[in-house]
């Protein structure tokens, strides 16, 4: 039974029907199947928007879409060329720089990938980098906006398992710059073993402080959120208020390029964003009581105490899964629909929440670098004139990279532990 449900949600989801809809209608035909009537699907979907942690993602959509619309990546990019664009395969470590900060302001892998994609690809074509390894490196830093705070996936993590978000945010900030590095260093000793790589002349001081100050409204907004997270100024939905404050204070009193046009598209870009998210979690809720209803959770419990699977071997069993589905479909769908069934399992193996969430992200950030379906290898693809098998063979090393990457954090769980637990969060 529990491979039916499951093969009819994934028939539903592969022909094409929005998330939502495919969630909806499974859960909708488990109980009319078993219980005889839906009556009860009301309840559900309350209390799956009866949540205050919601506001955050209009005002961090909100935040993200004004900070865009200023166009404050292209003095991000330039202050992060200036820096280090002198060293050969100093490019690579700008790109990763800009990538890092920006996945702080969009929340959003494709958007980081689209945007510093946009401004990069020219500039290392210019410098002789090779094309493949160029796309690999932006596709790869791009998935840094799962990870990295605010995060979007992340807030739909918290929800669904009723995890702190502000421990969320914290515990991911280590893995994601440890991740940038690990690409940073790669794509560095890549443009080191190619002579046709050039580095650029050393500007100066002068410019360098100047291009810093250009950039320092965008430098700020990480600090200010996660510093007054960590420091207990404000909570995770606190911050999204200040950073949207923020954001519009930036776009309209120092950058002056923002119209009211520009607002009201903002704004109906975020309800857009809001109603879309929404609508998903309310289908998940519907999703989670109807596979409750049915012991789904239970079984599989029961199933995993059969097999006498440890945490380490249910954790390898579920990546290995999240992996294989990260290939085909949508990151919000992977969490949605595979959360609501091991949380209970996780629960009774002792597994820490945010632990997992962090090696959840961490699988979510391949399965935007994976074919068939890997959003970021699309969104290269279509701001460049090269072929989808090109970008993926760029793309490829970071997928093993990021492997890696999470094999450490399955190793040493304080790396994602540790920042949450000093901030005062009893995880």
């Amino acid at each position: 039974m529990t491979f039916l449900i499951l093969g009819a949600l994934l028939l539903l989801l592969f022909s094409g029907m929005p998330i939502f809809a495919a969630l909806s209608l499974t859960s909708l035909g488990v109980l009319a199947l078993f219980e005889g009537s839906v009556d009860s699907m009301a309840d559900a979907v309350f209390a799956s928007l009866n949540n205050p942690l919601l506001a955050t993602i209009p005002m961090f959509a909100f935040m993200a879409h004004i900070m865009i619309k200023a166009k404050v990546v292209d003095d991000l990019y330039e202050m992060s060329n200036t820096l280090v664009g002198h060293i050969k395969g100093g490019l690579s470590f700008a790109t990763i720089l800009s990538c890092t900060i920006f996945s702080t302001i969009s929340g959003s892998s494709v958007a980081t990938a689209l945007t510093i994609g946009s401004i990069s690809i020219p500039q290392m074509k210019r410098y002789g980098y090779r094309q493949r390894d160029t796309y690999g490196l932006i596709a790869a830093g791009g998935t840094l906006g799962i990870l990295i705070p605010p995060s979007g996936p992340m807030i739909l993590y918290a929800i669904v398992t009723d995890a702190s978000i502000g421990a969320l945010f914290l515990a991911g900030i280590i893995p994601g710059l440890l991740m940038a590095v690990i690409f940073a260093g790669y794509s560095w000793l890549q443009a080191r073993g190619q002579e046709s790589v050039q580095s650029q002349p050393w500007p100066g001081f002068r410019t360098v402080a100047s291009a810093f100050r250009k950039s320092i409204w965008a430098v700020m907004m990480p600090p200010l959120i996660l510093g007054g997270i960590y420091l207990g100024v404000f909570t995770a939905g606190e911050a999204a208020a200040v950073g949207a404050v923020y954001a519009l204070a930036v776009a309209l009193l120092v950058y002056r390029n923002v119209s009211v046009a520009d607002l009201l598209d903002c704004g109906v870009q975020t309800m857009r964003t809001s109603a879309m998210l929404f609508m998903i979690i309310a289908a998940a809720g519907m999703f989670g009581h109807a596979i409750t209803i049915i012991r789904l959770p239970a079984q599989i419990m029961e199933t995993v105490t059969t097999l006498g699977l440890s945490q380490s071997g249910f954790i390898l069993a579920v990546m290995a899964a999240i992996f294989i589905l990260g290939m085909f479909l949508e990151t919000i769908a992977i969490i949605l629909i595979t959360t609501p069934i091991i949380l209970p399992v996780m629960t009774a193996l002792g597994i820490n929440p945010i632990w997992y969430g962090v090696m959840l992200m961490i699988n979510l950030e391949l399965a935007l670098i994976t074919p068939p379906v890997g959003m970021n290898l699309f969104v290269i693809k279509g701001i460049t004139t090269s072929s989808l098998a090109e970008v993926t063979r760029g793309a490829l090393p970071y997928v093993l990279l990021m492997m890696a990457g999470l094999f450490l954090i399955w190793l040493f769980p304080s790396l994602s532990l540790w920042l949450p637990q000093a901030a005062g969060f009893g995880i």
